[in-house]
């Protein structure tokens, strides 16, 4: 069953619209299992620092991680939480005002099976702000529903250079043989792409890639904390192998990383 509260409290229905009005705030989503996390303490870094930079204030750790553990399934089942940080009082005639931010805390069934592969096609946008993961989501919505109306699964950001930058919800690397290759430019810092730099442990660099080269790769892939890592099947007009040995070995690589207890 789905979970939403607001500072260890049922959502109160003013205070959750308050968001939908006023559109600012930010988050970080997670999947915990057996009550564990892969990659925690980087999910909380990400919480600080964006708060931050839009209010200006201090985030309580441990007030988010008691947060996160009191809406986990006494049962172990994995699920995916989505913490939300955002000032229920904050107005749009004065969002200077001091700000008290408050936590959305909520949680729905991960999905079991391993997701298929991705088609995806590029579009030029770039997110305000994109080193933050913060709720303006209108512009990555608007750009998947066209994809998806015109038969692909998802949306590539490229910029105005043409140059590959992310997903749209998600992180994008691709793979030279063994070589783990990640796109260079403004993107949001992922979580899971962090922790499986970290991890593998063949050759990998951070490069400029132009949308219109990636034949010269042989597979491809996205990150998120949702799906850990996920084939492209295309990008565009370019296919790619999503059953590639190498994915195989990133995907080895991702689930050795140990898992954090949410209760410390």
């Amino acid at each position: 069953m789905a979970e939403i509260e607001i500072d260890g409290a049922p959502a109160d229905p003013a205070r959750l619209a308050a968001l939908g009005l006023l559109n600012y705030g930010h988050f970080t989503t997670l999947r915990a299992e057996a009550g564990r996390v892969r990659g925690l303490a980087l999910h909380l870094d990400r919480l600080v620092r964006d708060c931050r930079a839009l209010f200006g204030a201090e985030l309580d750790r441990a007030a988010v991680r008691e947060r996160i553990g009191a809406v986990l399934p006494a049962d172990g089942a994995p699920v995916i939480v989505r913490v939300t940080v955002y000032d229920p009082a904050l107005g749009l005639e004065r969002p200077a005002a001091p700000a008290a931010p408050a936590l959305l805390v909520t949680t729905r069934p991960a999905a079991a099976a391993e997701p298929a592969p991705l088609r995806v096609r590029t579009a030029a946008y770039r997110r305000e702000l994109p080193e933050v993961k913060h709720v303006g989501l209108f512009g990555l919505v608007h750009h998947r529903r066209q994809a998806q109306l015109a038969g692909y699964d998802d949306v590539l950001l490229v910029g105005e250079d043409g140059l590959v930058v992310e997903g749209a919800t998600w992180n994008v690397g691709f793979l030279a043989g063994e070589r783990l290759v990640w796109p260079q430019g403004p993107s949001l810092p992922g979580v899971t792409e962090a922790l499986l730099s970290g991890a593998y442990r063949g050759p990998q660099s951070r490069e400029s890639l132009p949308a219109d080269g990636l034949d010269r790769f042989t597979a491809a892939f996205a990150v998120n904390a949702g799906v850990g890592v996920r084939p492209l099947a295309a990008v565009d007009g370019t296919a790619f192998d999503p059953a590639h040995p190498a994915l195989a070995v990133l995907r080895a690589a991702y689930l050795g990383i140990p898992a954090e207890a949410v209760g410390g």
